[in-house]
């Protein structure tokens, strides 16, 4: 019996790491995919706005 509950705790937690994979590409696209873009796109404009702004010119 000392294999049996050697086995379990990897077991179930191979369950639980398919269940979270399934999860992840479940909800990968669909509506929410181009909200989410476009908090991204904005999110890195704004990095990229600052990083220009604050960036010393040579002249």
């Amino acid at each position: 019996m000392d294999y049996v509950s050697a086995l379990v705790p990897p077991v179930v937690m191979a369950v639980f790491f398919i269940g979270v994979i399934r999860v992840i590409v479940k909800t990968q696209g669909g509506a929410n995919k181009a909200k989410e873009d476009a908090a991204v796109d904005a999110a890195l404009a704004r990095v990229e706005g600052t990083k220009q702004a604050s960036a010393p010119t040579d002249a």
